[in-house]
């Protein structure tokens, strides 16, 4: 039994000898599964409030990927799909991703990625989400260390074509991480109870706060590793990034744009949009769910402008913190970090407002 676990307020990195002249070379590449990469390791949360077709193509053109989510019927998730690789099929974005890293070669595929889960139509929805061309079907469960996890992983990988990479979670244990490799996992989706919106953790006990989990899960496997819930700045998504993981879900962070799903909201003299849990109580009444287990909550947020302008934002913290690290790109950022104080924390926020 371990007596601490950290999460991201709790460390700080610590700065590195560095020779990057520009931030703008710094090279953001990465792996988002077993056979897919990334000229950006950022992924659209796969929530009904966060991505669609908009977001996916927006994450698309800044070098990432968004996860079409699954409460839509398998036609409509279907043509989400497909709006995204239309545009994705365009040879003007195909340019603009050699142009985004060095490390993107003609031969590579630009992913496109949609949810299934794990009881009823999943293996139908898998096989025509693939043929509507999604590449990477991930596996969105709040539990993915489970036997119906498991059954599915095997199950996807036995009728979707060899191209096709399966991403597994939520995860939040080294164990776990094991099990889903040796299951057939591609890609790793990490972390339980620390979304924005999540409740999990109050609801149950159950959880592991994140630097742990990510430290302990990034020390045992080989696949990529998604780090998901949490992250509120471009300093815990370089904190996530130098625990080892490839890739982060920006839930919050991306949610209130004009991409995401759902109308504008005039209130209070001021523009919102509506954000929610994928176990929430307003979830489960808009997609006919059973009104149990709910472990989320739903809320509006200020309207954010176009995701563009977000996207540019994080990836300029990523960068200027690979700079901080000596490092030219995502393998060579390992850097040092310190566990801080409450009084650290205070000192690392703007304290004089």
């Amino acid at each position: 039994m371990k007596q601490h676990a950290f999460t991201y307020d709790d460390i700080q990195l610590v700065p590195a000898f560095s020779k990057v002249i520009s931030r703008k070379n710094i090279s953001l590449f990465t792996k988002v599964s077993k056979n897919y990469f990334l000229c950006t390791p950022f992924v659209a949360s796969c929530m009904d409030t966060v991505c669609e077709n908009k977001m996916a193509i927006k994450m698309a053109e800044a070098g990432g990927v968004g996860c079409i989510h699954r409460f839509l019927s398998i036609e409509n998730q279907c043509n989400e799909v497909a709006m995204v690789v239309d545009h994705i099929q365009q040879k003007e974005l195909q340019k603009k991703w050699l142009t985004l890293s060095n490390d993107w070669k003609e031969n590579h595929v630009i992913p496109v990625m949609a949810a299934v889960g794990v009881n009823g139509d999943f293996a139908e929805r898998a096989i025509a989400l693939v043929n509507a061309g999604a590449n990477i079907i991930l596996i969105d469960v709040a539990h993915g260390h489970h036997e119906l996890v498991k059954k599915a992983i095997k199950k996807l990988k036995s009728i979707l074509p060899k191209h096709v990479d399966i991403i597994a979670g939520n995860i939040a244990s080294a164990q776990a991480a094991k099990d889903l490799e040796a299951w057939g996992a591609d890609g790793l989706r990490v972390g339980v109870g620390g979304g924005s919106l999540c409740t999990t953790r109050l609801k149950t006990g159950f959880g592991v706060p994140n630097v742990t989990c990510l430290e302990e899960i990034n020390a045992v496997t080989t696949l990529p590793v998604m780090a998901d819930g949490g992250i509120r700045t471009s300093g815990d998504i370089a904190k996530a990034l130098a625990l080892g993981s490839q890739t982060v879900m920006l839930g919050s962070l991306i949610a209130g744009t004009k991409e995401s799903p759902g109308q504008i909201i005039e209130k209070n003299n001021g523009l919102f949009k509506r954000y929610r849990g994928a176990a929430s109580l307003e979830t489960k009444t808009v997609h006919g769910q059973e009104q149990r287990n709910v472990e989320g909550e739903s809320t509006v947020i200020p309207f954010k402008g176009g995701v563009k302008f977000v996207l540019q934002g994080l990836q300029d913290g990523v960068r200027s913190a690979l700079s901080y690290g000596g490092a030219n790109n995502l393998k060579e950022f390992k850097p040092d970090y310190l566990i801080v104080t409450n009084a650290g924390l205070t000192e690392a926020t703007p304290h004089l407002l």
